[in-house]
This record gives structure tokens, C-alpha cells and sequence, in this order.
């Protein structure tokens, strides 16, 4: 139900902007969380989880109760990246380490991941798989590569090296609907299969904090607004929100709506139409 409701949301606004293409996306705000927060993520039911400048990770219910924290920070160094999307699988990734850290849904650990003894050295970017294993770009040798709890390379992709004149720098991936994709900022939007095949390349570049909600649904943001591409269409819409998308250093889309981390530490949370 979420996720219908999501896209018929989209689908809105896109008729929106494509009737108005200097169009302003009127939000209103339903509730802030005021914590020195330095980066958060959301998950399918709505919770939010926060990581704040000491290092802890707080999970938010979708009223913005605190409902579990995850206190063990120092141990692996500074958090890289938060994945919840499973809920009841939390990845949590320190780079410098080369580890994740794998939490349940009340942020208890389960099991942790050293990636360097797997000779996994340069991992930039990790995500849940479909089937709740992990997906990971191995930097060393230019590879995607799937990896079970235990570290096991379960399959591989060809040496991106071969394949490409400017090799991609994975940002984020997503796993959705079927295909993987991977973004580099400056190179554009790479979908594969599961099995590790190009399926497209869509040519989407410096676009902040972009989102793959599905496979025909994209979002992000340049220094002008909010983005939204189609795939299926082809088409590109561009509209404003009702706060400058200044005040904000990441935004995200959760169902009707939109999560903005400001400059100051604060989580703004705003409902839409």
C-alpha cells in the first residue's frame, strides 16, 4: 500500500510539473527533529534512523519516537553508510575499516562482516539484495560483486575495466525490481540484471541524493530542485519546493513524504499534497 500510494503520488506531480514547468511542489511541514543528526535514512514502514555527530544510531518510528539505539560506534570508526532497506536487516558500513555491520530491527548486532578478509580492500558502496544478501562495488578490480552474511562471493560481474573507457565510481546502488543499479555522479546511471549484465545507462549526472524508488520512478535533486526522470518515457521533470532546496544538504522521499537534513543538524519532515 505504501508503495501505491508513492507512485500515484509521482505520477501527480508529474502531471503537475508537465502542466506548469516552473511548478513549486507545496509542502507542509509536519514535524523537525532538533539532534546534532549528521546523516539519517528511512525504511518501507516509515521509521527513520538517525546518525548523530557522537556516532550513535537512533531508530524513529514514523512519529518520531525513539523505539531503538544502536550505542557500539567506535569499535569499527566513523559510519559511511546506513541501508534499511529491510527493515528487519540493517547495514551499517564503515569504510575506513572495511566492515558492515549487520543490525536486526532493534538495532542489536547479528553478525559483522570483515570485508578484508575476503580481500575486499576498496569497497565504496554497499546495498541489500533482493534475496537479503549484500551487493558491493570492489574497487580493487572494478567488479560488482554479491556477498552472503559470512563474506562468500556468491557472483560476480565482468571486470568493469573491459567494458568501459571511463571506468564508473559507484556512489549508491539499488536493488529494485528486478535489476541492480549503480550511480557515478559524474558518469551517469548504470542498470544491470542479477546476473551482472548492462541493461541500460541512463545519463543522469550531478544529481544529489538520488533515489531509484522503482523501475520506472527516479529521484533526486540538482541546485535548482527536485528531479523526477521516467525511464519508460523518457522524461524528465523539474520542480521547486516551498523551502529553498539550499537550506538542505540531503533530502529524501518516503511515501507522501519528504525528509531534509539542514545545514544546522535538523531533520525537517514535510507532508505533501
Amino acid at each position: 500500500m505504501r508503495k501505491f500510494s508513492f507512485i500515484v503520488w509521482f505520477i501527480s506531480i508529474a502531471q503537475y510539473a508537465a502542466a506548469q514547468p516552473d511548478s513549486t511542489l507545496h509542502t507542509t511541514l509536519f514535524k523537525s527533529l532538533y539532534t546534532d543528526i549528521t546523516d539519517f535514512t528511512t525504511d518501507n514502514l516509515g521509521n527513520i534512523y538517525i546518525l548523530n555527530t557522537t556516532g550513535q544510531i537512533k531508530k524513529l518510528n514514523a512519529k518520531g519516537d525513539s523505539v531503538a539505539v544502536f550505542n557500539d560506534v567506535r569499535k569499527h570508526g566513523k559510519v559511511y553508510s546506513i541501508d534499511a532497506t529491510n527493515p528487519l536487516k540493517v547495514l551499517i558500513y564503515y569504510r575506513d575499516f572495511s566492515t558492515i555491520v549487520v543490525l536486526d530491527r532493534l538495532l542489536n548486532i547479528r553478525n559483522a562482516i570483515d570485508l578484508r578478509k575476503r580481500n575486499l580492500f576498496q569497497v565504496k558502496a554497499i546495498a541489500t539484495s533482493y534475496d537479503n544478501n549484500i551487493w558491493l562495488y570492489d574497487e580493487l578490480e572494478s567488479k560488482v560483486k554479491k556477498i552472503d552474511d559470512n563474506g562468500n562471493t556468491l557472483l560476480q560481474t565482468a571486470d568493469f575495466r573491459q567494458l568501459y573507457d571511463s571506468v564508473p565510481s559507484p556512489e549508491v546502488m539499488y536493488d529494485r525490481d528486478g535489476q541492480l543499479y549503480i550511480y557515478d555522479s559524474k558518469r551517469g546511471l548504470l542498470v544491470f540484471d542479477y546476473y551482472g549484465a548492462q541493461k541500460n545507462d541512463i545519463a543522469l549526472k550531478d544529481v544529489y541524493d538520488l533515489q531509484v524508488i522503482d523501475k520506472n520512478t527516479i529521484t533526486g535533486r540538482n541546485n535548482y530542485g527536485i528531479l523526477l526522470y521516467k525511464p519508460t518515457s523518457l522524461q524528465l521533470y523539474s520542480f521547486r519546493i516551498s523551502s529553498p532546496i539550499s537550506d538542505f544538504i540531503k533530502l529524501q522521499f518516503n511515501g507522501t513524504r519528504l525528509y531534509g537534513l539542514t545545514k544546522n543538524g535538523i531533520i525537517q519532515i514535510f507532508q505533501t499534497p
